[in-house]
């Protein structure tokens, strides 16, 4: 059986080596005679996973020595209410941009502790970001929480925000797709199922002096500072998916690393892009400065032919194409994993179906 491009937003295409690897050592770690999944997350066999992914990953994204790296369960949305847990540091206000869906869940959620300061938002059915000179950002904020890429929508920052406060940033969409400056952020999260791994793990990386003091009634496993005692270990994590997080790191680093992948992903976005662009037939509803190299939405002059748009390209093996929905049309998302020759797979198939039916 041929594998197809999955185009799906998460949990999305892994690297196909990524998967050979870990199916030659599904039964038999390295000679140890069990399954990493067997593995007790305390003995030297995981141990040495563990550690090798954490250093596998600092050195591909130049993480300083003052940042924990933690590993983490419950998604980047547990993180929306540890965020403020352990970022308030006896502040009651924080600061948040609302660009699309998941900055509103990020806002709803955090607003359980803390006062929110929605210092600017994305106009309602408009697709961009709002400028920089728009932002009444609160003097007194414990941080400024921002969403680079807004996976549903497909609004992504082409820049990173210079801010008083720590900046945290939700990158569960675009982490790893190029190189990123740690030291410009306090926090960065995300999820896995993207550019990481498969789902079940999540990725924390915070600066030291900003852990230590969480609210009153902080459980222990969203205690930041526990969890970097514990070395993400606090309870037993999701070790699998741990062990293919740094399998992927590896995997990115053989590739020539975060440059490299940033190449490949503005070239593939590029692509895809120019073919909406020159047709009639399809059209991207993202302002272009604004524009996913990670998602891209488009729609179909004619929202009748979406259900032939899909089944058609499910046939020739382009599958998870559907936009999500509260957006509706069409979405592609074209993460590291995702091979160039899937989007032009995807193009070619673009073009074939506007010559039959546009």
């Amino acid at each position: 059986m041929s594998r197809i491009y999955n185009f799906s937003a998460g949990p999305a295409m892994l690297p196909e080596a990524v998967l050979r690897q870990a199916a030659e050592e599904m039964l038999d770690w390295q000679g140890s005679g069990m399954s990493v999944m067997e593995m007790s997350h305390r003995g030297k066999e995981f141990v040495s996973i563990a550690a090798e992914a954490e250093q596998t990953l600092r050195d591909l994204m130049g993480v300083p020595d003052n940042y924990k790296v933690l590993f983490l369960q419950g998604g980047a949305s547990g993180q929306f209410s540890a965020i403020p847990m352990n970022l308030l540091r006896g502040r009651k206000r924080a600061d948040y941009i609302n660009t699309g869906s998941w900055s509103k869940k990020a806002i709803k959620e955090a607003g359980k502790y803390c006062d929110v300061n929605v210092a600017a938002a994305s106009p309602e059915g408009v697709l961009t970001i709002p400028t920089r000179a728009e932002w009444q950002l609160s003097d007194d904020a414990a941080y400024m929480h921002y969403t680079p890429n807004e996976t549903i929508s497909g609004v992504e920052f082409h820049w990173v925000p210079e801010v008083d406060a720590p900046l945290v940033a939700d990158m569960s969409s675009t982490i790893l797709s190029r190189p990123v400056d740690v030291s410009k952020f306090g926090l960065i999260y995300a999820g896995a199922q993207k550019n990481i791994g498969p789902a079940g793990i999540t990725l924390v990386i915070v600066r030291d002096d900003l852990i230590g003091e969480t609210l009153p009634g902080t459980p222990a496993i969203w205690d930041y500072q526990a969890q970097a005692d514990a070395d993400s270990m606090s309870n037993t994590p999701p070790t699998y998916a741990w062990y293919i997080a740094g399998l992927v790191f590896k995997w990115i680093r053989d590739q020539g690393g975060l440059q490299a992948m940033a190449e490949l992903n503005q070239r593939k976005a590029g692509k895809l892009y120019d073919a909406i662009d020159g047709s009639d037939f399809y059209s991207n509803p993202v302002d272009p400065d604004c524009r996913s190299w990670m998602n891209v939405p488009f729609v179909l002059a004619d929202e009748a032919l979406n259900d032939t748009f899909l089944a058609e390209a499910k046939k020739v093996g382009l599958t998870t194409l559907k936009g999500h929905r509260s957006v509706g049309g069409m979405r592609a998302s074209i993460y590291n994993a995702m091979p160039e020759a899937g989007v032009d797979r995807l193009v070619e198939f673009m073009r074939e179906f506007e010559r039959r039916h546009g």
